[in-house]
């Protein structure tokens, strides 16, 4: 059987692109190095005998003279930096038209009509925000009324944010689905690409997120991708972490949610060594019998989520030090016929002003034992990855990037 990994390292940013101002981020953006330098070094050494090292000077990262894999960035050409936008490229679709943002908080139309349908009563926020900050300036006010915490960021978010003492998880999710299907309804003039639901809990002045409980409703793909070609030659396609919310659930045959980065790279182990099937909370969508070929895409969100949004460099530090030492237990479960990607989908530096995303290109490794380890350089594009996904599961492919195999297009 062919497979192939695909893992994200949500937010690993590799460097500023030459249109980054575009975006309103500093030519000095380097996720993956300011992390490493202001962090007095990074503990990879698994990445470096992979040859993270060679992509650019990362303290504590050395060059590798004979590396075990390819190591090279990938420039991102859609519109946009924010997590759909990047996944899907990574799966052949190119965005041309960025979704939209809210700088100044949602229009009073599109709050009223939300009210009105969720009967929720009334809201609270409505303007962008740190996660965390907004539930502690609003939680206390949140308890007493019941009124849904609303906010935006940088990015095209939709956010409700709702303490699980006040509202249960189901009325949340329920609010999320009503305000997606508002805003697919009026998506020419307003495209938002995600809802998401952020439950929390605690006491006033620590109230803290539930990462498990999250959930993001995102806009469908408007097109196939690389996910729905394995599924239509009877693969196996299973998206771990936050992948089944970012395709919603197009392409996908098996699914699971994960709390915690560790707990994704422990699922990854599992999948690997096929025994995923005993996890309770395996959502299969599609009985797949003797597959041939199969697709284990993996995000990592805690980079991105925990440390990269609220500027915590030690954390982001810890939590590559953490996927590193799971890639020593995941490496030897590769086999001749696997080809593990290791990947970004946008930046997150959390060591410049700001606490968004940053447009950068991001770091690429190609690795499997019956490859030879190349130079594939800087990439034009991260569809490369599903160029490289498809010739080597034996799929035709007609989208945009180039093989990082073969360099085909």
């Amino acid at each position: 059987m062919k497979r192939a990994i695909i893992l994200v390292i949500d937010g690993l940013g590799a460097g500023a692109l030459p249109d980054a101002h575009k975006y309103g981020d500093l030519p000095e953006c380097n996720t993956l190095a300011n992390v490493a330098k202001h962090s007095g070094g990074l503990n990879l050494p698994t990445l470096e005998k992979l040859g993270l090292g060679n992509i650019g000077k990362i303290q504590g990262v050395n060059p590798c003279e004979a590396p075990i894999a390819s190591a090279g960035t990938m420039k991102e050409i859609s519109r946009g930096k924010d997590t759909t936008t990047g996944h899907w490229e990574l799966a052949g679709l190119i965005l041309e038209s960025p979704f939209r943002t809210y700088p100044e908080g949602f229009p009073q139309f599109l709050v009223n009509e939300f009210i009105k349908r969720s009967g929720c009563g009334q809201i609270l926020g409505n303007y962008p925000a740190s996660g965390t900050a907004i539930i502690n300036e609003l939680g206390d006010k949140h308890l007493k009324t019941g009124y849904p915490i609303i906010y935006t960021s940088a990015d095209s978010v939709f956010q409700i944010a709702c303490h699980v003492d006040a509202v249960a998880l189901p009325a949340l999710y329920k609010w999320c689905e009503t305000a997606r299907a508002l805003l697919d309804e009026n998506a020419k003039e307003h495209n938002v690409c995600r809802v998401i639901a952020r439950p929390f809990e605690g006491e006033s002045g620590n109230y803290k997120r539930i990462s498990a409980a999250r959930r993001d409703y995102s806009v469908k793909p408007p097109e196939p991708t690389i996910l729905n070609k394995v599924e239509e030659n009877n693969g196996t396609v299973i998206g771990i972490g936050k992948i089944e919310d970012i395709f919603v659930k197009s392409g996908i045959t098996h699914a699971i949610h994960t709390g915690s980065n560790k707990q994704g790279l422990e699922l990854t182990v599992k999948a690997l060594a096929g025994d995923l099937g005993s996890e309770k909370d395996l959502v299969v969508y599609k009985e797949v019998k003797n597959p041939e070929i199969s697709l284990i895409f993996n995000n990592l969100v805690d980079t991105d989520m925990l440390f990269g949004h609220r500027n915590d460099v030690t954390g982001f530090a810890r939590a590559l030090e953490e996927i590193d030492s799971y890639l020593e237990k995941i490496l030897p479960l590769i086999k001749q016929d696997d080809i593990l990607i290791i990947t970004a989908d946008h930046g997150c530096d959390p060591t410049v002003p700001g606490t968004d995303h940053t447009r950068e290109k991001v770091p690429v490794l190609l690795y499997s034992p019956s490859l030879r380890a190349g130079n594939p350089g800087e990439r034009e594009t991260f569809a490369d990855v599903a160029s490289t996904v498809c010739e080597w599961l034996g799929l035709s492919y007609e989208g945009p990037g180039k093989s990082l195999i073969s360099g085909k297009e």
